[in-house]
This record gives C-alpha cells, sequence and structure tokens, in this order.
C-alpha cells in the first residue's frame, strides 16, 4: 500500500506547492476542503472572506495523518485559544456584520506535515458543538478527544449548546433541564472504517472528507449509539490495531430538527514511529511460530481428525488447557509476552497429553465428547457475539453476558449427545480450519480474528464489558471467511466419507491392553508368550550395543592344520 500510494502523493505535493499554500497565506471556501503543507516556522494563516450574514458560526478543522498540528485564534498561540493534534478545530462564534474568518496553522514539530483543512457554516438554529464545555481549555470546543491502548479506544467531547442569533448572549447551560435548555439535545456516535491494510496519507486525506459535514456522517459512517444530555459524553470501542478508525458525533436539536457535527478524529491504534511492533509489523516473531504451528497441526485434525482420533484428542486438550493457562498465567504475573507465550505452548502440549491419556485410562466417549463439544460450542457463541448482536446494551452487563454465553456453548455438546461421532467431525473440521484463519491474522490483517481475540480480551479486562466491539467485513475478510467455510465443509465432508463403513470409536485402550497381556501371559502357543520381560530385553540391548564397540579377540592359528 505504501509503494502505491506514493506516485499520488508526490503529485498532491507538487499540486499544493504549485498552488502556493506550502506557506503564507491560504484562501478557503465555505464547505471545500484544501490541502496544505505545513511547517514549524512558517504560519500559515487561513482566511475566509465574504461570509453571509445568515451564519453564525464558522467551524474551521485540520487533519494530518500522524504528526500533530497547531490551530489558533492569533500567531503566537495560547491555551485558550489553540488546540494540538492531528485532528483539531475551533469555533468562530460571529459578530454582528462579520464577513471575515483567520487561524493559524503551523506543524508542531519539525519537517513539513501533510494536511486537510476545511471550514463549515452554520445557522442560528443549528447546535453548537462543544458550547456548554467545562473540561477542556477551550471556551467553545467542538474537539473529540481520543486515546487508545491496545484494548480499547475512548473517546470523549464536550456538550454542544443551543444555536443563537449574531450579538446575542449564548444560552446558559445549566439554567434548568427542560425542553427549552440543551438538555433536549442528543448525541449519535458514528464509526468509519478505512479500507484495511491501508496505511497511505491519500487514503485517510479522501475518507476523512466523507466524516465531517452532517450529510456526508450519516451518508457514510456507522450509527453506532445514540447518547442524551443525561449520559456521560465518554464512549468505549475495541481496539483493532492496524485497522484505520474515524469517529464522529452528530448533535441533533430534535425541536428545529437542525445538526451540527463535531471535528472527526481517527486513529490506527499503532505507532507509525516505533522500530518493534508498528503499525506495518504488529505480529510478534513468536505469534507467528505458535499460530503457524498450531495451524498446521488444526489443517491435520480438520481432515483426518476422527480416523487419528488420539492426534485430535491432543488438539482439542492443547486449546483448552492453552487457554486457560495463559488467561491464568496473564493475570497473576506481569511476565513479558514472549515468556507467556512459551509457557502456555508447553501448558497445551501438557493439557493435550492428560486428555490422551485419560482416554487411554478411562475409555470414556462421553467425557471425552463433552470436552471436545465444549470447545466447538466455545466458538459457537463467540461467533455469535462477534455479531451485532453482541453490542446490545443488556450485554454489558458481564453476569447477563457470562450466562447467556456458558448456556450457548453447553448447548452445542448437549445436542449432539446422541451422536457422538458427527459431534467429533464437526468439531474438529470446524475448529480445525479456524486455526488457519488465526495463522493468516498473524501476516494480513483480517477481523475474523476478533472472534476469540475479543472474547479473550473481556476474559482479561474488567472493563472491555463497556467497550463497542464493532468490526470493519471487507474484501480480505471475505475471502479468508471463504477460505474457512471451504476448509470446514472439505474436512467434514473427507471424514464422513471415511468413516462410513468403520466403528464409531476405538475400543476401549486399557481393557484392550490388559485383555491383551492376559492371553499373551496364559496362551503359550502365542509366539508373544515367549517374549522376554521388558527389563530383561532392555538388559539384552544394551548388551549387544556393548559388544559392538569392543574389538575382536585374537583366536590363534586360523589356517588348517597340514595332514
Amino acid at each position: 500500500m505504501w509503494v502505491s500510494a506514493r506516485p499520488a502523493l508526490l503529485l498532491l505535493l507538487m499540486g499544493v506547492l504549485r498552488h502556493g499554500r506550502a506557506s503564507g497565506l491560504l484562501e478557503l471556501s465555505l464547505g471545500k476542503f484544501r490541502n496544505v503543507l505545513l511547517n514549524q516556522t512558517n504560519p500559515v494563516e487561513a482566511v475566509i472572506r465574504n461570509i453571509a450574514s445568515n451564519v453564525t458560526v464558522v467551524i474551521f478543522q485540520v487533519h494530518a495523518q500522524q504528526s500533530d498540528v497547531v490551530i489558533s485564534f492569533d500567531k503566537t498561540p495560547s491555551v485558550n485559544s489553540s488546540g494540538v493534534g492531528v485532528d483539531r478545530g475551533l469555533v468562530s462564534v460571529l459578530r454582528p456584520e462579520q464577513t471575515v474568518c483567520t487561524w493559524y496553522l503551523r506543524a508542531l514539530a519539525a519537517g513539513q506535515v501533510l494536511s486537510t483543512a476545511i471550514s463549515i457554516p452554520y445557522m442560528e438554529r443549528d447546535p453548537i458543538p462543544g458550547g456548554c464545555n467545562l473540561e477542556f481549555d477551550l471556551e467553545v470546543d467542538p474537539n473529540i478527544y481520543l486515546d487508545y491502548t491496545l484494548v480499547d479506544i475512548h473517546i470523549k467531547f464536550a456538550p454542544a449548546n443551543l444555536g443563537y442569533t449574531r450579538g446575542a448572549s449564548p444560552p446558559s447551560c445549566d439554567s434548568g433541564t427542560g425542553q427549552s435548555s440543551r438538555w433536549r439535545l442528543r448525541y449519535d456516535v458514528y464509526q468509519y472504517f478505512l479500507p484495511e491494510s491501508d496505511l497511505a496519507e491519500m487514503a485517510l486525506m479522501s475518507h476523512i472528507r466523507k466524516m465531517s459535514g452532517v450529510r456526508s456522517v450519516r451518508a457514510n459512517g456507522i450509527k453506532m449509539l445514540t447518547l442524551t444530555a443525561d449520559d456521560k459524553t465518554d464512549v468505549y470501542f475495541s481496539s483493532l490495531p492496524g485497522q484505520g478508525v474515524i469517529y464522529n458525533v452528530i448533535v441533533w436539536d430534535p425541536l428545529w430538527n437542525t445538526s451540527a457535527a463535531y471535528i472527526p478524529v481517527h486513529t490506527y491504534a499503532c505507532s507509525f514511529t516505533d522500530l518493534v511492533d508498528n503499525c506495518s509489523s504488529l505480529s510478534k516473531l513468536s505469534t507467528k511460530v505458535f499460530f503457524t504451528a498450531f495451524a498446521v497441526l488444526g489443517l491435520f485434525t480438520c481432515f483426518f481428525g476422527h480416523r487419528f482420533w488420539k492426534t485430535d484428542l491432543f488438539f482439542m486438550g492443547f486449546i483448552v488447557a492453552a487457554f486457560v493457562f495463559f488467561v491464568f498465567i496473564t493475570r497473576v504475573t506481569g511476565l513479558s509476552y514472549d515468556v507467556r507465550l512459551i509457557l502456555t505452548a508447553v501448558a497445551g502440549i501438557i493439557g493435550g497429553l492428560l486428555l490422551v491419556v485419560s482416554w487411554w485410562r478411562f475409555g470414556s466417549v462421553l467425557l471425552s465428547m463433552f470436552v471436545i463439544g465444549l470447545v466447538l460450542g466455545f466458538l459457537f457463541s463467540s461467533t455469535l457475539f462477534f455479531t451485532p448482536l453482541g453490542d446490545y446494551r443488556v450485554f454489558r452487563d458481564d453476569v447477563v453476558f457470562w450466562v447467556t454465553f456458558t448456556c450457548v456453548a453447553l448447548m452445542i455438546p448437549v445436542l449432539f449427545v446422541g451422536c457422538p461421532r458427527i459431534l467429533n467431525i464437526l468439531a474438529s473440521g470446524i475448529v480445525g480450519s479456524y486455526t488457519v484463519v488465526l495463522a493468516i491474522a498473524c501476516y494480513v490483517y483480517t477481523s475474523l480474528a476478533y472472534i476469540t481475540l475479543d472474547l479473550l480480551r473481556r476474559v482479561l479486562n474488567n472493563y472491555f464489558s463497556r467497550a463497542y466491539t464493532n468490526v470493519p467485513f471487507q474484501r480480505n475478510d471475505f475471502i479468508i471467511l471463504s477460505v474457512w467455510a471451504m476448509l470446514a465443509l472439505s474436512g467434514v465432508t473427507v471424514q464422513l466419507r471415511r468413516v462410513r463403513s468403520e466403528v464409531p470409536f476405538p475400543p476401549h485402550p486399557y481393557l484392550t491392553w490388559k485383555r491383551e497381556r492376559e492371553r499373551r501371559s496364559t496362551n503359550v502357543l502365542d509366539p508373544s508368550h515367549h517374549i522376554p520381560p521388558l527389563r530383561e530385553r532392555i538388559h539384552n540391548k544394551l548388551l549387544h550395543i556393548k559388544e559392538f564397540f569392543q574389538k575382536d579377540q585374537p583366536a590363534g592359528e586360523r589356517t588348517p592344520l597340514l595332514l
């Protein structure tokens, strides 16, 4: 993506320079974007002229991809009259007869920064975003403030105020809570996904335009929720490292049926400047090795799981033990990720072996199929909550969520209790093929990995329940979903055809071994009856190896005696 975007970016930079917007004066028109190159030393003066008399407020905003920009009302920025960030804006409340607005732009750090700017006008009945700000520095603050971690994204903004005519005093923010006050306003929060794996500046500049005005936001964004004046003006979303996301808020006045947009804000939930784990290389080497090896085992299980019954048991036991152990060790220790992953692999191997040993000793098909059915139920329940159903407000409650999740997961082994062979084939085909999806996610972004990752986040983080878990579903996801469906269907079909004439499950291993041992000890005609004990066989083998390394002793005269 970076390589293909360079020619277009160079053409854009040439166009910016040709039109004289690298520094100095920037002439703007209301509602139209302009690209501008900023630097630290020479502020750019942005000017709008001939503003109509019915316009009461102008919101000016500027956007850059990763470098902070300073926007201010004065050439010398102050705390109460400027903003700093990659997505920042200012509200200019117009005086009577005012027809010109001026702002100043510059880059915060050294070097040139490509940015895009726009000014949007609003009338006297339109609400004013951030007009009742009590938390941030600006008197009227239309900005959305965003923080992110590897787990979630947090956005917050100041409440809006009602619109008013030029020269009038702004309505009081706390005079009452009736329909004549700002408490009647509603806030619609929108989300917009950039193309997957596209980190180019040009992509952001073109798509941020779709999330700036009220009409374009409603046409292109995904409405996630609506807040009232009684709700806190902050929202949490699940983090998608490496995936570009734009957020915006539309404030709506139901009395006048008018709306205004806040300043859109974007994030990739990762760093462009870090040498390790940056936006271009998010997956660690240890993660790639772990899930690639896991996918090889899963692919074998997908097609041959029921035929190689013990391998299938090992695979399912590995999943259960590894998941439980990773959650435990993450919760109680502060070990590094790589160490935890290695210990998780060891715990998974032990868990897989324990399930195989339990089958060998007890031979319980019911116990084995309960574990296998639970793994399939876990994946099925995770997929169900991966859909928009998971963002329903009722599932914000952890008790409701986990009770529902557990019931759905337990439903799978209960439904198939009468046909365990079908359950095992379905589980090995579907779960085994999903490991291929997880391995692909280590190299190419796909939202399908969040089917299980979001559940792991909810287990590990006490406050993840407040986050909305919507993810993009684009071309890569459709392709990988098709691969998953094809592998699962092929694996299930191959296994059903292979086991049609075979017994459903192998006989009890321990009882079979015990009967065989008794038969050998009593049947003298059986050649195996005469096989020496294991200790004697090992001793004879060691003697044989010892003799192999000894030199031959001379045996005297080797020629026949003469007669």
